[in-house]
């Protein structure tokens, strides 16, 4: 393991571990571009293993306490300057993404600005400190029969985290996205995984994480950056006892193995793993009969979205059969008749996606109704693909309720409301439901929602399921299997709550309380005192 201090515009093909960059010796590695189907020579990545992970973790566990205790404006301001040193890096980064992605550019900038915007919600988090829940239910000694001790309560970190790079959102979902940004708000140093999908883009963005730590004057384990062979590192990591947490958002397979690993280890942990999802989208009677072209055609645009690759995907449509689903099938099948194939982000991708979408052309009783243009001589460039069958036929077959991680979704010709309603209690956990409605369909939407409740995290009426606002009341989480934990969001100002716990601190004398919970109030928050919400 070989470490100096560099500061470099372009990656270098090193880790970063703590203050120093790192490069491994456990193998190599080259980033690699979809668009050309081709490795990109330089810089060639070290490969980290048993020796980076425990340092990393070593430095996390290090700088846990000075962390956490560090005044809540330091705390902010730490993720504001990670916010501006990732702006900092320019064009520089978003053509690395892109090279490594095979995303438009104006896609990678857009990413970027939700990526910074969140850190800098969760700086007003911090700031904010609602999320200590700080509670205080003063002592009460002359009560009968027994007293009452002085009991106070706020969250405290759960320790440090890991986190493991996306490959759909290079930027949003990765080294700085949502998981990081949520534990180091919460007060957790973090551990990231980078995704091999895009390992010059995650060290640019982990240098910059790295630059504000030591701008800041923050220890050196409150970041680090590893880079290594999926599995193996990534077990390693979530198996290091330092690791209190972590975030992951991929396959079900690869959420599901990470489970494995936290819970077989002497002290379990919690893993937040957003896995799969297929979103179905319901067109009621009402609304189809009044709009179904446009709502084709806004259906096509969201399914074809940065080629289909978003969790929020919206991968199954249930409606009533007759002329006007016919009607939106022609539409949504002319829309996507225009689509032309687009870049998928990696050749495995591309390859599950032709798996995927093969398994339903076997399936009998399903029809292929549409399909995007060809995607000719492009390397690992996915067409859109609708499919469409009948209700009986999808209850009958698990495989149409599989996720195709791509463009191709799957119309559900139903004969009445009450089998729309029978496929919806069939289908699995899904981060979102969506609803086309009209006035003349909110008695049987009424009827169906708390179905959906059960079902799903977030409920749409007369929308699209892609586009995850960053923002307080955003849920992007819901039942297993599309997370492992239907608790929490992983998007949002509540994702803070999946690194913090609850300490009560009963009878301790004010000057050893913390700060949240002193008689004087210093962090000036709004408090529950005695069951009454009391402002500073």
């Amino acid at each position: 393991m070989q470490q100096h201090q560099s500061t470099h515009s372009q990656p270098t093909g090193e880790m970063v571990i703590g203050a120093a960059t790192v490069r491994g010796t456990e193998g190599s590695q080259r980033a690699f571009d979809p668009a050309r189907n081709s490795e990109i020579a330089e810089p060639v990545f070290g490969l980290g293993g048993a020796a980076e992970v425990e340092r990393a973790c070593a430095l996390a566990r290090e700088a846990f306490d000075p962390y956490r205790a560090l005044p809540l404006e330091r705390r902010a301001a730490f993720l504001e300057a990670i916010a501006d040193r990732i702006m900092g890096l320019g064009d520089t980064l978003i053509a690395r993404a892109q090279a490594e992605s095979g995303l438009p550019a104006a896609r990678l900038q857009g990413e970027r600005g939700r990526t910074v915007g969140q850190l800098r919600m969760f700086a007003q988090v911090v700031r904010d400190g609602h999320f200590l829940r700080a509670t205080i239910d003063p002592a009460q000694p002359g009560r009968q029969p027994l007293p009452r001790s002085d009991l106070r309560l706020a969250k405290i970190p759960l320790g440090p985290v890991a986190v493991f790079g996306a490959s759909n959102f290079p930027l949003a979902f990765s080294v700085a996205g949502g998981d990081t940004a949520a534990a180091l708000a919460a007060g957790a140093p973090v551990v990231v995984k980078a995704h091999g999908a895009h390992l010059g883009t995650s060290e640019l963005v982990g240098r910059a994480i790295q630059q504000a730590v030591a701008d800041c004057g923050l220890p050196e384990g409150v970041f680090s950056l590893l880079i290594g062979a999926g599995r193996q590192l990534g077990e390693a990591l979530v198996a290091h006892p330092a690791i209190k947490a972590v975030g992951f958002t991929g396959s079900r397979q690869g959420g599901l193995a990470l489970v494995r690993v936290a819970n077989a280890r002497p002290e379990p942990i919690p893993v937040y793993a957003e896995m799969s999802s297929i979103n179905p989208v319901f067109l009621f009677p009402a609304a189809l009969a009044a709009r179904a072209e446009a709502i084709g055609q806004g259906f096509a645009d969201s399914l074809t979205m940065g080629a289909g690759q978003f969790c929020t995907n919206p991968g199954l449509v249930i409606a009533i059969d007759g002329p006007d689903l016919q009607r939106f099938v022609r539409a949504a099948s002319a829309a996507l008749a225009a689509k032309p194939a687009q870049t998928m982000l990696t050749p495995g991708i591309h390859q599950a996606y032709a798996a995927g979408t093969a398994q339903v052309d076997g399936v009998a009783g399903v029809e292929k109704v549409a399909a995007g243009l060809a995607a000719g001589e492009m390397p690992n460039a996915a067409s859109a693909a609708l499919y469409a069958t009948d209700a009986q036929q999808l209850l009958s077959s698990p495989a149409l309720m599989e996720e195709m991680f791509g463009p191709a979704s799957i119309v559900v010709r139903c004969r009445s409301l009450d089998e729309m309603h029978a496929v919806a209690e069939h289908l699995e956990g899904q981060l979102t439901a969506t609803l086309q409605i009209d006035a003349g369909d909110h008695a049987e939407a009424a009827r169906l929602l708390p179905v959906l409740e059960r079902k799903a995290g977030r409920i749409l009426a007369n929308g699209y399921p892609t586009g995850v606002e960053v923002c307080q009341a955003m849920v992007h989480g819901g039942p297993f299997p599309s997370t492992s934990n239907a608790m929490f969001t992983s998007v949002g100002a509540t994702a803070i709550d999946r690194f913090l716990r609850p300490v009560c601190y009963q009878d301790l004398p004010d000057g050893l309380r913390p700060a949240a919970l002193q008689d004087g109030n210093p962090l000036a928050l709004w408090r529950l005192v005695d069951g009454a919400l009391v402002q500073p």
